[in-house]
């Protein structure tokens, strides 16, 4: 079992990161320039070296294990890591290149996916040496990801108390939700107004884990959580059983929800909420030219994005 890691396990790690990002040998090939024989052997040795099966290959197809999902995820994390910190040190030389990461809530709506896409293609331009690495996290990971090193800067909406040791810049932008139902949950039939012997509390919800907001509704109306998911879209497909009530965002419901017939209790008046999206990053992060260029263009093309 490995005591300790050697300059020979990091090559075998990262050999093993390529191929379960790419999903398979074949397509990893071209990615570590090196044939699948080399590729295979690369694997068998990290397994040896773990002591542990890390994926399936054979005439099933390529096939990551539980254990070998633990290490890639920490492997992700310990390669984001080596590339911020080259980053941040040429940063010293100012030197602009090299790449950062950019961590986006999942679940967010499609405008913002693009206004991302727009802002990341702006400073790349700019900053010609740069490469920008988006990746996703779930709403209860953004605050950790922020601080612990492993990106740059963070896009999330954020409900909780805010904690000093992350700086949260503005977009300017908010997304309203509020509460929803199937078609087929006995509460769709009131589409105006919630009558006055009607009790939330007597339907069993669903709530987003970290996410207060969700769970929670207004005055002295509490849901009755009976279950949780991890984001708006696992939310979604469980209200969609008809047998829970769960607060979405709006955008979700425009999206996706209209195909499915969602429905917004007592009419959409009710339950209603609001998410600030913030860029956020660790106090820790050096703010230089490259990052402080994608603040402002995120900021822009995010805000333009409502404006259609």
């Amino acid at each position: 079992m490995l005591n300790r890691l050697q300059e020979s396990d990091i090559k075998l790690l990262r050999v093993f990161y390529a191929v379960a990002s790419c999903n398979g040998f074949t397509a990893a090939e071209s990615v570590l320039r090196m044939q699948r024989p080399n590729i295979s052997a690369a694997i068998k040795k990290l397994e040896e070296r773990l002591d542990l099966i890390l994926c399936h290959r054979g005439r099933g197809g390529f096939q990551i294990t539980k254990e070998g999902e633990v290490v890639y995820q920490e492997t992700k994390r310990i390669f984001n890591s080596f590339d911020n910190f080259v980053f941040n040190l040429k940063n010293l030389h100012d030197d602009y290149s090299g790449h950062l990461t950019l961590v986006v809530m999942a679940g967010l709506p499609l405008s913002v996916h693009l206004a991302i896409s727009r802002a990341v293609q702006s400073t790349m331009k700019k900053y010609d040496d740069i490469h920008v690495n988006i990746q996703h996290r779930l709403y209860h990971e953004v605050e950790h990801v922020a601080l612990s090193g492993e990106c740059h800067l963070v896009l999330s909406t954020y409900d909780m108390l805010k904690p000093e040791s992350v700086v949260f810049h503005q977009t300017g932008t908010q997304f309203t939700g509020r509460l929803y139902c199937a078609p087929s949950h006995p509460l769709a039939k009131y589409k105006t107004i919630l009558p006055k012997h009607v009790n939330i509390e007597d339907f069993p919800a669903i709530g987003i884990s970290g996410l207060s907001s969700s769970n929670y509704i207004e005055d002295d109306y509490r849901m009755s959580i009976q279950t949780f998911s991890d984001t708006f879209d696992a939310c979604m497909a469980a209200i969609m059983t008809g047998k829970y009530v769960g607060l979405l965002p709006d955008y979700m419901a425009k999206e996706s929800g209209v195909a499915l017939g969602l429905v917004a209790v007592g009419g959409g008046n009710m339950f209603t909420f609001t998410h600030e999206l913030f860029v956020m990053n660790g106090k820790n992060t050096r703010l230089n030219p490259v990052l402080r260029h994608l603040i402002k263009e995120l900021r822009h093309f995010v805000i333009e994005s409502q404006l259609h």
